[in-house]
């Protein structure tokens, strides 16, 4: 398969825009699920883990179909950068929506997650197997993260997944890849900021010194 750019472009934009549409329209409340729940009586409901597992799983499934019906030999940098994308989903999908304990979804809030990720699942696949190129020393260089950042910041898995994708765009340097960072930053960074202020307000003796999302400063 060739190298779509021009879609991977419009597909990679259209994202940008719709995290800063998400970030802009949801400033003053958060989407409505988990502890942010407000219902209707006409709002139609999903259980938690069917409904995580439907909606993350196109995430999982279309670079991995891409990977399978691709002719090309993939280098080690392509490879090892898309099983780290499929690994994140694989989790999402497999382990954690079956784990979790969280409140039944609204039907529109998964379908809209379920869209998502399938345009984001067929963007990353489609630019890292079709469209990036890696020389042979692209691997030479490793970075990684430890500590307990719960000490610090409410909202610590959403800082390391929004430190996950950046790295993870930075090493691809592309636009597909920085704009689902953005995305990512602009859809759970205000969550992050929505669980800290709960947490506030529902626990007198919440550390007065954490914050929300960056250790120290917000």
């Amino acid at each position: 398969m060739r190298c779509y750019e021009e879609l991977i472009n419009y597909l990679s934009c259209a994202l940008i825009l719709a995290g800063l549409g998400h970030l802009i329209h949801h400033r003053k409340t958060q989407t409505s699920y988990g502890r942010h729940m407000r219902l209707s009586p006409l709002t139609r409901m999903v259980p938690a883990k069917l409904a995580w597992f439907l909606q993350e799983i196109p995430a999982f499934l279309f670079p991995l179909l891409l990977m399978f019906t691709s002719h090309k030999p993939s280098s080690m940098g392509k490879t090892l950068l898309l099983g780290t994308f499929c690994v994140h989903y694989f989790q999402r999908t497999f382990i954690y929506s079956l784990r979790t304990r969280g409140k039944p979804f609204p039907l529109g809030v998964m379908v809209a997650g379920g869209f998502f990720c399938t345009v984001n699942g067929f963007l990353q696949g489609h630019y890292l197997l079709h469209c990036a190129q890696f020389d042979d020393e692209w691997s030479a260089d490793y970075r990684y993260k430890t500590g307990g950042l719960f000490e610090y910041v409410s909202g610590a898995n959403y800082l390391g997944e929004i430190v996950e994708w950046f790295g993870y765009a930075m090493a691809t340097w592309a636009l597909p890849t920085l704009s689902f960072a953005l995305f990512s930053l602009c859809f759970i960074g205000p969550r992050a900021y929505y669980h800290h202020r709960f947490y506030k307000e529902k626990f007198k003796d919440y550390p007065k010194l954490r914050k929300a999302l960056i250790p120290f400063i917000l």
